[in-house]
């Protein structure tokens, strides 16, 4: 199976004539942590909402040389405190993992707690790559008063925060736009990538990458038949879409995928938006972001 998933993968960026892909939503957690989140996806817990099987359950070693083999170039590991008191372990394992694998970017994670303006200072200094975090899980407003000075060092620093605000799967009284453009309007120049196109309110966060020249949006699982079960993608947006096509980046959720990694690439070319707008999206605009040649 992977060895012609992975023939297809390369046919697709190949015929785009790109270096290969630049992922910006994959996963690499603690064995202990990924056992624990998996667990909800197998039972459809209460943050999932649905049976979800996942497909890509090889050990970390061979998902890294999944990727490669698909010619994913770098990816984060988007790691995502959800209480106080984990950020710091999380961040040092990705810390870890990046410098062992060498397309994973070191990616890291906050929390709103006394700790975080000192740790998240101490991690831009030292070159971290990539934010995430996850307002469904973490049950944090992005505007929390305890992340004031988070968001001032990261607005100077112009270093990307994968942020996990849409309701989608499940919604709570964390996620949704609303914490997000309170806080763009106190940050304007912040780089925030939205995960999975903030659907469901996949308007709302597109007027958003329309006001704000950080915002991004990044593609996981918005344009899915398994995600359109729930929460179908407006078509009605697309030519907007088109036209924020420097602001669009890919990403697939990897290795929590119900489906093949190719089948995303398939159903992002079906949105028919043109070869240009794929280019700009699996590779240019993520190595933008990022300072890759």
């Amino acid at each position: 199976m992977t060895d012609a998933e992975a023939g297809w993968v390369r046919a697709f960026w190949q015929d785009l004539g790109l270096p290969g892909l630049i992922d910006l939503h994959v996963h690499f957690l603690p064995p202990p942590i990924e056992r624990a989140v998996w667990r909800e996806f197998d039972t459809g817990g209460a943050k999932i909402g649905r049976p979800w099987p996942i497909r890509y359950r090889q050990s970390q070693e061979e998902r890294a040389a999944l990727l490669r083999d698909f010619g994913v170039r770098c990816y984060p590991t988007l790691p995502y405190a959800h209480k106080p008191g984990v950020a710091s372990y999380l961040n040092e394992w990705s810390r870890a993992f990046a410098a062992d694998v060498p397309e994973a970017l070191w990616t890291a994670t906050f929390y709103p707690e006394p700790e975080a303006p000192a740790y998240v200072e101490d991690l831009v200094a030292d070159g971290v790559r990539v934010f995430k975090i996850h307002l469904q899980v973490g049950e944090f407003h992005l505007d929390d008063p305890l992340l004031d000075p988070v968001w001032k060092t990261l607005e100077s620093a112009g270093t990307p925060v994968v942020v996990h605000a849409g309701s989608g799967p499940v919604g709570n009284e964390f996620t949704g736009p609303a914490s997000t453009a309170r806080l763009l309007a106190r940050f304007p120049r912040l780089v925030l990538v939205v995960a999975h196109m903030g659907t469901p309110e996949a308007e709302a966060f597109l007027e958003l990458a329309e006001q704000y020249d950080g915002v991004h949006l990044d593609t996981s699982m918005a344009f899915t038949d398994f995600f359109a079960e729930r929460h179908v993608y407006p078509r009605e947006l697309l030519p907007r879409l088109a036209a924020l096509q420097g602001r669009v980046v890919y990403g697939s959720d990897f290795p929590t995928l119900p489906f093949a990694y190719v089948d995303q690439l398939g159903w992002l070319a079906g949105l028919g938006l043109g070869d240009d707008w794929l280019r700009a999206v699996c590779w240019g605009n993520a190595a933008r972001l990022l300072g890759i040649p």
